[in-house]
C-alpha cells in the first residue's frame, strides 16, 4: 500500500539512525503533519520475555495522570449499596444478572467491566465471550474489587490495562495527538514506570527492547530505552 503524502513528509522529518528520549521525541511528534482527526498517541514496547511461559506474561495497569482523551464507557456489575456507588461514579450501565444476561446475548457496546466479587459466579459466564476480547474483569487489574465505586472512578478519570500480547509486546495509549506536550510527556514516564514495576522476577536478560512512540497515522519514532530504563531504576 502506498504511503501518504503526508506520512511520506512526515517519515523524512525522523532522524531513524537516532533514539530520542521520551521529551525529544514527543516534541519531534507534535511537529508532524497531523491527519485530520484528533490521532491517539501510543507507545509500543517490545519486551524480551519468553511469553510461552505464564510466569513471564506481563499484565498490569497505569494510572494516566492526564487520561486518554478518550470517553470510556464502563459498566458495573454489582448490586445493593454497590450499584448505588457505581452509579455516583458515572458507569454508564449498572446491574447483575440483567447485564449478564445482555451481554450473552451479544451486546459489547462498553469498552470495561468492573465486576463485585459476589458477581463473579455469574460473569464468570461469560469467560469465552469476553477473554478474547480483552474485557474480562480480573482482580489483577482492580476491576473485580469490593470498592466498584473508586474503580469506577479511576477508569473513568484514565487507568489503563496493558497486557503482552503473543509476540512479547505491549501497545500503550498515552493520550491524544492534540494534547500539550507536557501531558504526553507526564503520561509516557507513568506508561514507563508501571511497565517497568511489572518485570516478572523470572525474566533474565534485556527486559526492554525496544520502543517506539507514534501517532495513529503516523511513523515511529524510536525512543533511548537505556535511558528510560536508568529513569526507572
Amino acid at each position: 500500500m502506498k504511503a501518504s503524502r503526508r506520512f511520506r513528509s512526515a517519515a523524512q522529518m525522523v532522524d531513524r539512525s537516532k533514539t530520542y528520549t521520551i521529551d525529544e521525541a514527543v516534541d519531534l511528534l507534535q511537529k508532524l503533519p497531523r491527519a485530520k482527526f484528533d490521532e491517539t498517541v501510543e507507545v509500543a514496547i517490545q519486551l524480551g520475555v519468553d511469553v510461552r511461559k505464564s510466569d513471564q506474561m506481563v499484565r498490569g495497569t497505569v494510572a494516566l495522570p492526564h487520561g486518554t482523551g478518550k470517553k470510556v464507557r464502563v459498566v458495573a456489575i454489582c448490586q445493593g449499596d454497590q450499584a448505588r456507588e457505581a452509579e455516583t461514579a458515572g458507569a454508564e450501565q449498572v446491574g447483575f444478572t440483567d447485564i449478564v444476561e445482555k451481554i450473552q446475548g451479544g451486546w459489547l457496546d462498553f469498552d470495561v467491566i468492573v465486576a463485585a466479587p459476589d458477581t463473579m459466579r455469574e460473569v464468570g459466564k461469560l469467560g469465552k465471550l469476553l477473554g478474547p476480547r480483552g474485557l474480562m474483569p480480573s482482580p489483577k487489574t482492580g476491576t473485580v474489587t469490593a470498592n466498584v465505586g473508586q474503580a469506577v472512578r479511576e477508569v473513568k478519570a484514565g487507568k489503563i490495562e496493558f497486557k503482552t500480547d503473543k509476540s512479547g509486546n505491549l501497545h500503550v495509549p498515552i493520550g491524544k495527538a492534540s494534547f500539550e506536550a507536557d501531558k504526553l510527556k507526564a503520561n509516557g514516564t507513568a506508561a514507563f514506570d508501571a511497565v517497568l514495576k511489572a518485570k516478572p522476577s523470572s525474566s533474565r536478560g534485556e527486559y526492554l527492547r525496544s520502543a517506539t512512540l507514534s501517532s495513529t497515522m503516523g511513523p515511529g519514532i524510536r525512543l533511548d530505552i537505556k535511558a528510560i530504563a536508568a529513569q526507572g531504576a
